[in-house]
């Protein structure tokens, strides 16, 4: 048996002898998700209202980049094409499961890449956002939906997606968002601070 068995085969155990939390890391497991969108809704926020034109340029590709980390983690998770727990291993304790492939995990994924992201809109909310992230991350394998290692490897590939996509990305945005500026849309960037066109010609 390997390490990530044996730690999964830990954090089952655990999950046997709590009973008593398995309706809110279940709950947790498959509904935080709405938790991350908030968390985006607040970084939009956070970016509008300040006066940093970059900020709301990594606001507005937090969605993106989990939408480009999820899209580039199907093929992975199809071509490792890994059983999961919940229907590779006996008498264990499962809250949930699927049918699809667990590495890497897709809600481990989307949780890094919001994660990176928001850091770079505000760090106390990157902060705020990478305790919800490990917090889903052993979440799914305290249901038994994920091994340890396909959690890891979702955080580590979801941020690092997102980072760099932010870098490639990160002038075209500026420029869209220069265009947005300049129109009605103004008022969903920043309604109290110049604009980034006007910023532009300072």
């Amino acid at each position: 048996m390997n390490l990530d068995t044996r730690i999964f085969y830990a954090v089952n155990d655990f999950a046997r002898d709590t009973p008593w939390l398995h309706p809110v890391v279940s709950g947790y497991a498959g509904y935080g998700v709405l938790l991350f969108a908030g968390l985006l809704l607040w970084g939009w926020w956070t970016a509008r209202q300040d006066d940093d034109r970059g900020r709301m340029v990594a606001a507005a590709w937090a969605p993106l980049g989990m939408l480009c980390a999820l899209a580039i983690n199907q093929p992975i998770a199809s071509a490792v094409d890994e059983t999961r727990p919940c229907r590779a291993l006996h008498d264990i304790v499962v809250l949930h499961c699927s049918s699809d492939a667990g590495f890497p995990s897709d809600h481990a994924v989307m949780a890094g890449a919001i994660t990176a992201a928001l850091w770079l809109v505000h760090r106390q909310l990157g902060v705020l956002s990478a305790i919800a992230a490990v917090a889903m991350a052993a979440s799914r394998v305290y249901v038994g939906a994920h091994y340890p290692q396909d959690v890891v490897a979702g955080l580590l590939l979801g941020a690092a997606i997102s980072l760099a996509g932010y870098l490639l990305v990160r002038p075209l945005l500026r420029w869209l968002l220069t265009r947005a500026d300049r129109s009605p849309l103004r008022i969903v960037l920043s309604p109290g601070a110049p604009s980034i066109a006007e910023e532009s010609r300072t």
